[in-house]
């Protein structure tokens, strides 16, 4: 039977009718790896943004004219080509990410307390160790404007 509501227990189907805990021992190791799996997550989507902003970067590098915000993304997407391989890795890697978060969020349909908490402490961890601009580089990714895209 599928759980409507949120519940903590040991037992719990993920994502598969393959991926089932029945003991303590492959419940946290089945949290563990959702854990993992949501900091590959931001890791890869850090890698998207990366390869989008060097894309860019090499297309129409900033001015060197002192003065003013350096937003590299904002620039127009001419040169390249519209079938260019830099465009094409990051119609991949959307695909991957796309993909990978999907699968997070049918496991935290599973409804399974400990499952949501690991996917969601995963996602922050990840957040704070690859995206959050620690090493003093912020970007600014502004893809579409309109907020229903």
């Amino acid at each position: 039977m599928m759980h409507m509501t949120f519940y903590w227990g040991r037992k719990v189907t993920i994502l598969f009718d393959s991926w089932k805990t029945d003991s303590w021992i492959s419940y946290f190791i089945s949290l563990v790896a959702c854990f993992l799996f949501c900091v590959f997550y931001q890791y890869m989507e850090d890698r998207r943004l990366k390869l989008k902003l060097l894309t860019l970067n090499t297309k129409n590098p900033p001015s060197s004219s002192g003065g003013g915000v350096n937003s590299p993304l904002l620039y127009s997407k001419s040169g390249g080509g519209k079938w260019s391989a830099s465009r094409f890795a990051g119609a991949i890697l959307f695909g991957v990410n796309s993909a990978i978060g999907y699968f997070f969020m049918l496991a935290i349909m599973s409804f399974n307390g400990g499952v949501f908490i690991a996917v969601v402490l995963g996602l922050a961890v990840g957040y704070l160790i690859f995206r959050s601009g620690g090493d003093g580089e912020e970007v600014v990714v502004a893809d579409n404007p309109c907020a229903c895209a």
